[in-house]
């Protein structure tokens, strides 16, 4: 039992469940303007359950589909299977565990979204082998993100409403924008190992200029999303106070210095997820 104890702790660190944050935020966004505010605390739990298995199988695959790539690179050689602090086998046996916490999840929302974990899994756990094919493998990370919303509403209403895919769009361009920036760390190593990626396949200058034009069309798309939403005084601030903080995150970093990535990547993304999310509540609360 320590043992297993042990191994739970360093897989909750490997696949920083802590980050569930990022998209987290974006599908209670379309919670609450599915429901018009709060649905059933027993959907909010389940889609909450969902929402962090989904995310850890897809973690914890990308490790152990990662792990000869992980030891070859000096910045992720310390990670817990080339470390040889865990095994492949309890990683995949870690995967399959929350595969099948999500389809549990999903069968207790409604039947469309049963039906429809299969082609999440696909996207989620389709990642990890799209850079050994193509550069936009960052759109692809994007949207295993930007499904969140989505995949919300219907669990909320059992049915997709168009305007939420516009949600979708902007939070896959969000999200592949700012995994452009990070991939800029790895150019060498992608290089030499045959890896494709859009800082690697245009230099990493452009590769920012590529970023920044996946954020301002973020922006647009929030904009028009508010607009599908009638969204009051509190919820064009909220996409305001999203522009102010995707400008900062990019103020933090620049083509000839990547020393605070993380904390562009990591603490920024967590803060503007949150607060999209809290402006809409505000929103919806003091529009009603």
């Amino acid at each position: 039992m320590p043992g297993l104890l042990a191994k739970t702790r360093i897989t909750l660190e490997m696949i920083k469940w802590e980050h569930s944050i990022f998209a987290l935020p974006f599908a209670l966004t379309a919670v609450l303007l599915a429901a018009n505010g709060l649905p059933g605390w027993r959907t909010v739990l389940w889609i909450l359950i969902a929402m962090v298995s989904a995310r850890s199988a897809a973690m914890a695959f990308n490790r152990w589909a990662d792990a000869d790539l992980d030891a070859a690179n000096p910045r992720t050689s310390s990670r817990a299977i080339p470390a040889g602090q865990l095994s492949r086998q309890f990683v995949l046996g870690f995967t399959l565990l929350a595969i099948l916490v999500f389809v549990v999840a999903a069968n207790q929302l409604n039947r469309l979204t049963l039906y429809l974990s299969p082609l999440v899994l696909a996207v989620l756990l389709g990642y990890s082998y799209m850079k050994r094919f193509t550069r936009w493998s960052h759109l692809v990370l994007g949207l295993a993100l930007g499904l969140a919303p989505s995949a919300a509403w219907i669990a909320v209403r059992g049915s997709l409403d168009p305007r939420i895919l516009v949600l979708t769009c902007a939070v896959t361009l969000w999200a592949g924008g700012f995994d452009v920036l990070y991939a800029c760390q790895d150019f060498e190593h992608d290089r030499a190992a045959g890896l494709h990626s859009l800082p690697q396949a245009i230099g990493i200058p452009a590769a920012f200029w590529a970023a920044r034009a996946m954020h301002v069309s973020m922006l647009i798309l929030l904009l028009w999303f508010g607009s599908l939403f009638h969204f009051h005084t509190a919820g064009w601030l909220g996409i305001v106070a999203v522009a102010l903080l995707l400008a900062y995150e990019h103020s933090l970093v620049s083509p000839r210095d990547l020393r605070r990535l993380n904390a562009a990547f990591f603490t920024m993304n967590g803060v503007i997820a949150m607060v999209f999310l809290a402006f809409v509540a505000a929103d919806l609360c003091l529009g009603r």
